[in-house]
């Protein structure tokens, strides 16, 4: 079979997806160990018997509706090849929202960064790779997240500490000029959870109580005590959510707040600034 007629099959194949198209020439590329661009340059190149029985397995696994991610073993974000695994929330474009803010605050040249949940390591990487300087640790509470976000700065050579912790609890004592995170943030009665690739993402890192906003509210809640002042806390959260988290971060005492706006237009980050040591009042 050509490439041409590869691609064709594919499409045929998997009329259910929201991108075939797409689907076609990522998994027919893959196969053939090539770039996209190789695919239009040489369309009557013939596939051997191996790569076609590749391309063949991906295909009837993609249209049980597993993720190409996880067929591939990889995800680009910002750039990178990101290694991941079903133990992980597959990196997302919009999530390059959260890296283009976070590069825009004044800090330090030599600032102390901090990814929370970081799961494949995507968030803290791109920042790495942009600000060599940057002193990043990034943290996740699943073993084997922090073993993949460990293998991707390895494999990268984007040299960051990697922490098993849940959110702030191996962090005692530690300072941070700036602190990001993409924590769980869907209700656990959304709909979109049984549809897509997020039926096979892990739920622990998709759902949140308090109809999504408990690990929001953790994370502004502590944040105050782990940034120092003039830090930064910047957060990704759900298109219906960036009120509530404002809100939240004002009452924490952050300043300088405000929402930015994903590819699609929707309010997707919020952020705010602590100007110096603050406490609640009791």
């Amino acid at each position: 079979m050509i490439i041409q007629a590869a691609l064709q099959w594919v499409r045929s194949e998997l009329t259910d997806s929201d991108s075939p198209q797409l689907d076609a020439e990522v998994l027919v590329a893959a196969a053939l160990q090539r770039s996209r661009t190789y695919l239009h340059t040489w369309p009557d190149k013939e596939l051997s018997a191996a790569e076609l029985e590749q391309l063949q397995r991906w295909v009837q696994r993609r249209k049980s509706g597993v993720p190409i991610a996880y067929l591939l073993g990889t995800r680009e974000f910002w750039s990178l090849d990101i290694e991941v695994n079903n133990t992980t929330l597959i990196p997302r474009p919009d999530t390059e929202v959260l890296v283009e803010t976070a590069l825009e605050f004044e800090i330090p040249r030599r600032a102390r960064v901090l990814d929370l949940g970081t799961g494949t390591g995507a968030i803290a990487l791109a920042l790495k790779s942009e600000r060599a300087e940057w002193n990043v640790t990034a943290v996740d509470r699943v073993p084997a997240a922090v073993a993949l976000a460990r293998s991707n700065s390895r494999r990268l050579n984007l040299p960051i500490q990697v922490l098993e912790s849940h959110w702030f609890t191996a962090l005692t004592g530690q300072q941070f000029d700036l602190i990001v995170s993409n924590p769980p943030y869907i209700d656990a009665e959304d709909p979109h959870l049984s549809q897509g690739d997020v039926r096979f993402e892990p739920a622990s890192a998709l759902v949140a109580e308090q109809a999504g906003l408990a690990d929001l509210r953790v994370i502004v809640e502590q944040a105050a005590d782990f940034l120092e002042p003039g830090g930064w806390l910047a957060l990704e959260h759900g298109w219906q959510q960036a009120e509530a988290v404002r809100e939240l971060l004002v009452k924490n005492g952050f300043e300088q707040v405000h929402s930015r706006r994903d590819y699609g237009n929707l309010e997707r980050v919020s952020c705010g600034q602590i100007a110096t040591r603050w406490s609640p009042k009791r």
